[in-house]
């Protein structure tokens, strides 16, 4: 054991221990020698996570592509075991019924009728539209940047870029969205009600809970969010008030738009940004090719994807997934990270290769629960990662990469911060 936790055993003449703990500094930083251990060990594994659950990760392309769209894998929460429930479903009631009963924890024929109500928000075409605006955003970040010398990327734009955006796409008003505190979002990160973090974690629940009360009231107030007709919260609230939506559903996707639907790409940018700036060279010929930046953009998501891990699923019945048995409500979990590298899909699978074609990566899922806002990312990341390329000539690590702190959630991956240097603002 380290004080981080256990070192993860990646040398490929060791045995791999039962079950297989997914955490501690050294995993975090880099989790794919491991992953690389069982892809070649076979397609599911009992892993252990730090809350003390243990659960079924598939590993592999072609197993977590068909795991994905298995159907009888369920996302609901209540088809979890009691010991799912003591363990892993640790956010505290009541505001785990409040606030877990979007997309990511329903099954359809329920989950049809709520993704209906926000597709139309991120379709491509309202994206595109969206453009100029994004690239208005962007830029005005990096006008905040010091002049010369260096920044932290993280806390100067990543962190910052994917909420001014998200409050433009589901109008979101600017009042409120400055007042939105992204500490918030670590209520994604929970711990264990023995955790001497736990206070401080409750208390991030109930600051988000009174947060999405004012949204809602705001929102019902609000006659229009623009020249399209109301925002897509707005459209959310007169579903609710129509009988479409109960009160925790509403809540529970306003809470899934504010929380999940910046944090993964603020992560995204910085797995993106570490990733080029580990690869030179790559980077080099990004910022002479910028017609490579869609491509390239997808080769990054499925080198290093911020969303490592997918959210819980549950057999209903003891069921047999690729030759293993696994108990009716255990948790069952793809790693989209030990996908994204397996040698079988991806040639040479561990190299960056920013003109890789064909690239279908796993990461935004695959199924029914594709992510709905796939094309408001990828709009995001080009433009970020473009912005940054073009406006920081010299672009180059502050410090050691080896040394950058990974954040410690569950099914996520990202960097605290980014300290970088370049030449000059342009």
């Amino acid at each position: 054991m380290t004080a981080s936790g256990p070192v993860c055993p990646f040398s490929a003449g060791t045995a791999l221990p039962d079950p297989v703990p997914l955490y501690g500094r050294e995993f975090k930083r880099d989790p794919y020698p491991l992953y690389r251990r069982m892809r070649e060990a076979g397609p599911v594994h009992r892993v252990r996570f730090p809350s003390g659950i243990t659960a079924w990760l598939v590993t592999g392309y072609r197993a977590a592509r068909e795991a994905l769209s298995d159907p009888r894998l369920g996302k609901n929460h209540a088809l979890g075991n009691a010991n799912w429930r003591r363990l892993a479903s640790i956010m505290p009631e009541p505001q785990h019924s409040r606030l877990q009963v979007h997309l990511l924890h329903q099954d359809p024929p329920r989950h049809t009728a709520l993704r209906a109500l926000v597709a139309d928000a991120f379709a491509p075409r309202r994206v595109e539209a969206l453009r100029p605006r994004l690239q208005e955003l962007a830029d005005a970040l990096v006008d905040e940047l010091p002049a010369t010398g260096g920044a932290d990327l993280v806390a100067g734009f990543a962190a910052r870029y994917p909420f001014r955006v998200l409050a433009e796409a589901i109008g979101l008003p600017p009042a409120l969205a400055d007042r939105f505190d992204r500490d918030w979002g670590k209520v994604v990160q929970p711990v264990g009600p023995q955790d001497p973090g736990r206070p401080a974690y409750e208390a991030r629940l109930r600051c988000l809970e009174a947060y999405i009360a004012e949204v809602v009231a705001d929102r019902r107030a609000a006659q229009s969010g623009g020249p399209d007709g109301p925002g897509l919260l707005a459209r959310l609230v007169a579903a609710h008030d129509a009988g479409e939506l109960t009160r925790p559903e509403l809540d529970s996707m306003v809470f899934q738009l504010l929380v999940a639907g910046q944090e993964p790409v603020t992560n995204q940018i910085s797995t993106m940004l570490v990733a080029l700036l580990r690869h030179p060279g790559q980077l080099a010929r990004l910022r002479a090719e910028p017609a490579l930046l869609p491509r390239a953009v997808e080769e990054l998501l499925r080198h290093d994807g911020a969303f490592e891990l997918t959210t819980w699923r549950f057999f209903a019945t003891d069921s047999d997934l690729h030759g293993t048995r696994i108990p009716a409500g255990d948790s069952v979990i793809v790693s989209l990270a030990a996908a994204g590298r397996d040698g079988t899909q991806f040639p040479d699978a561990d190299a960056l290769d920013l003109g890789r074609s064909p690239n279908a990566h796993l990461a935004f899922g695959h199924g029914v629960h594709f992510c709905p806002g796939a094309a408001l990312a990828r709009a995001q990341l080009q433009i970020a990662l473009g912005t940054l390329l073009a406006r920081l000539p010299g672009l180059r690590p502050a410090g050691d990469l080896d040394a950058l702190e990974w954040i410690p959630a569950v099914l996520a991956r990202g960097t605290e911060s980014l300290p970088v240097a370049y030449d000059r603002r342009l």
